[in-house]
């Protein structure tokens, strides 16, 4: 069993810049599509929890570049659970580009977000929830390969 949530994506065109590489933002963008999946796929409750009163705001990101990529490479986001605290959760994502010659990390990123609840105007950190933490324990960057 792998020890990362993966997420599969085919660069486009409209993710690259002028130059033909991929424009740095999608990065950032790839992090919160691959948690967003993750959320999906691994622990639908915590989405219904968001549509109640569950907030998890972004407290940092990051991303380091090791290789350039192309339009139409094909990307592995894979994600991995770096630190589960009361109220944050710590990840790591490594990109991967996979092709017939194998495997290359690319970049490297991470994220740190918290838990909150309550209204916009009164917003108080929250613990993480069970469901939520459950769902990210195969994931632990102890295997980290």
């Amino acid at each position: 069993m792998e020890s990362y949530f993966e997420y599969q994506h085919t660069v486009g065109f409209e993710e690259t810049n002028l130059v033909g590489n991929v424009y740095y933002v999608n990065y950032l963008r790839w992090q919160g599509r691959c948690r967003e999946l993750f959320l999906k796929t691994k622990a639908p409750e915590v989405l219904a929890d968001l549509q109640d009163d569950l907030k998890l705001f972004t407290l940092r990101v990051g991303c380091e570049f090791f290789a350039e990529i192309t339009a139409f490479d094909e990307l592995s986001i894979r994600m991995r659970l770096v630190e589960l605290a009361q109220t944050q959760i710590e990840f790591s994502f490594d990109y991967v580009r996979v092709d017939s010659g194998g495997e290359l990390l690319v970049a490297r990123g991470g994220q740190r977000v918290a838990c909150m609840r309550g209204p916009n105007t009164r917003t108080v950190p929250a613990r993480v929830p069970e469901a939520l933490a459950r769902a990210l324990e195969p994931y632990t960057s102890m295997a980290r390969v």
